[in-house]
């Protein structure tokens, strides 16, 4: 099977077809005038034609490795109250609350 343009493989482009045909068989409307009756070559005769458009989802970052980076941010900037000293707090000049 020759690589569709746009597509960086063909899994892609079955993966992509084979949604829209789902959406075919769910009642969505055709994007293009074709003389097929069925699903799967609906969907690529409108991926031929460049009517269906897909994208990669951005993955969210886990909310751990959010926390590990600020933490990291927090201990190299020394914004920590000092635990032999609770009284004192111990502040870089970079950090929120800092006073000169």
């Amino acid at each position: 099977m020759k690589l569709m343009d746009g597509f960086d493989s063909n899994y892609r482009y079955i993966l992509v077809a084979a949604r829209r045909a789902r959406q075919l068989q769910g009642g969505a409307p055709p994007v293009i005038d074709t003389h097929s009756r069925k699903p799967c070559r609906i969907a690529q005769d409108e991926i031929r034609a460049g009517k269906v458009k897909w994208v990669i989802p951005e993955m969210p970052r886990p909310a751990a490795e959010i926390a590990n980076e600020l933490l990291d941010k927090a201990l190299n900037k020394d914004c920590f109250r000092s635990p032999q000293f609770p009284a004192k707090e111990v502040l870089h000049e970079d950090c929120p609350g800092h006073q000169r």
